[in-house]
């Protein structure tokens, strides 16, 4: 490991040593917009069962996958290889992948927000699996929250209020193999727009994070271990204390161009409604003030979904 490697941050210290744990994640996140999460406390069994969920989605024949297609942006179901394309760029990822949202109770006034989840008749265990490791993810993502709301000097559970309903969406992940011919980018450089990201299952190389003086930082995370970044609705809400950093997913290496890559990222978001305000604490005579203008989390979304061409 390099002296320039994300150090892991164990999440033993979540309870051993709140304090510092807070400050080791809050420092990693000013210097790299990432984190990677040491001995975290998430069921390997549960992990491996969602992910041999989706691997028996993605081998599905095309046909039956595409049934699966359903609303506006991608929001819930499948999105096929081909649609995603980074902000800028005009060539697709090369990736296909799966939607799944929070759950509402019927007559939620956040269900104009989000649409109902569906679920592939063709694996049995998929629902079940998948699900659980949406509410895996989702209270491990406050765990992180508190922490960075002490880091930023705020109440540790500032954060809760603000996304116990939030639009997070677990996104489950297929790059087929590549030949090596055409792009080289198996998802092309960008920013994530919600609030943090966190990342399980991503046991192929590939994920890079972009250093501030232009060169690229490989992210291999050791067994056991949850990468988390933050995204462009927190860089917002922190006046860029907390950076969005710019990432992307390399081809493999010649002799592993034949193997798929999976991975399963956690996208939280705040709530719909939800005013991105930048915080007090972050603005000063050095830092003035980049958004006077507030926006809503939704109004946000919407905006950047149109940028990737999901709507």
């Amino acid at each position: 490991m390099t002296s320039d490697a994300i150090i892991p941050v164990s999440f033993d210290d979540y309870e051993a040593d709140f304090g510092g744990f807070a400050q080791a994640l809050g420092d990693s996140f000013t210097r790299y917009g990432f984190a990677v999460i040491g001995d975290h406390p998430l069921a390997q069994p549960g992990i491996e069962g969602a992910i041999a969920a989706a691997k028996a989605f993605f081998a599905l024949p095309e046909a039956e996958k595409r049934a699966y297609v359903v609303g506006q942006g991608g929001q819930r179901g499948y999105t096929p290889f081909g649609v995603e394309t980074a902000k800028g760029e005009t060539h697709h990822d090369l990736k296909e992948f799966w939607h799944m949202g929070r759950d509402l109770p019927e007559g939620h006034p956040y269900a104009q927000f989000m649409p109902p989840n569906v679920w592939p008749a063709e694996v049995p265990d998929f629902r079940e699996g998948v699900s659980w490791l949406y509410g895996a993810l989702d209270a491990m993502g406050l765990k992180v929250l508190e922490a960075l709301a002490v880091y930023l000097g705020l109440e540790r559970q500032f954060f809760a209020p603000t996304v116990d309903h939030g639009n997070s969406v677990l996104r489950l992940l297929h790059y087929p193999p590549t030949s090596g011919d055409g792009p080289h980018i198996r998802a092309a450089a960008h920013e994530d727009i919600n609030v943090i990201t966190l990342l399980l299952g991503a046991e192929e190389a590939g994920l890079e994070v972009l250093r501030r003086d232009g060169s690229w930082l490989a992210i291999n995370p050791p067994a056991g271990s949850l990468v988390c970044n933050i995204g462009d609705m927190l860089q917002r809400l922190t006046n860029h204390r907390l950076p969005s950093t710019t990432h992307r997913v390399v081809n493999p290496a010649p002799e592993r161009r034949g193997v798929a890559r999976y991975s399963t990222p956690f996208f939280l978001h705040f709530n719909p409604d939800y005013e991105i305000r930048t915080l007090p604490g972050c603005i000063d005579a050095t830092h003035p003030d980049r958004y006077p203008e507030p926006i809503t989390a939704d109004g946000y979304l919407q905006q950047r979904l149109r940028e990737i061409k999901l709507l």
